[in-house]
């Protein structure tokens, strides 16, 4: 998914940088990596410098984005929306940076199909959450993303591996902005 990134683009939840080496570098023209932790902005400061596009790393929160309306041809959100507190806030921001030609690129885990799963992580959220940086394991990415506005042009689903049960679904896709 990543390799689709073009343009001016924006990551939210930079993180280390663990993407970079996807971004394909005849695309893209400038990333703008955000992520509220300094310290994981600073271990992608040299991963940053090596390639071959500009790559600013903003320490800054999703539902906050500093940057100007209609900024970014392309918002990448991977494994994110879990552990940003206001998901809504944050689809909201980046409806607000995207072009209305723009795509929002993501990869996300969330609440399973199976019910018994669903109960699972229900009983497991708040400490996974705890112990996970904020994760939460029983939001609907897609609900989500369609429940800001976007439109799914694209969607991949899948599962995860027996030992990440826990994780649920796993969701990758293209979403778009709703037309003016």
């Amino acid at each position: 998914m990543i390799p689709q990134a073009e343009g001016i683009v924006v990551e939210v939840g930079f993180g280390s940088g663990l993407n970079l080496p996807y971004y394909d570098p005849a695309r893209v023209q400038r990333l703008v990596g955000v992520d509220p932790d300094g310290t994981m902005l600073g271990l992608a400061g040299p991963k940053s410098r090596s390639m071959p596009f500009d790559v600013e790393c903003l320490r800054a929160r999703g539902e906050t984005l500093p940057l100007a309306d209609d900024f970014a041809d392309t918002v990448v959100v991977t494994y994110a929306f879990c552990t940003i507190p206001d998901p809504e806030a944050a689809l909201s921001e980046i409806r607000r940076i995207l072009k209305s030609t723009g795509r929002l690129i993501f990869i996300e885990h969330g609440q399973a199909e199976g019910p018994r799963c669903r109960r699972w992580q229900e009983r497991l959220n708040r400490t996974w959450g705890g112990i996970a940086g904020g994760c939460q394991l029983n939001r609907n990415p897609l609900r989500l993303i369609s429940g800001a506005g976007f439109q799914l042009v694209h969607d991949e689903r899948g599962r995860f591996p027996l030992s990440l049960w826990h994780l649920g679904s796993h969701h990758a896709g293209v979403a778009v902005p709703p037309p003016n």
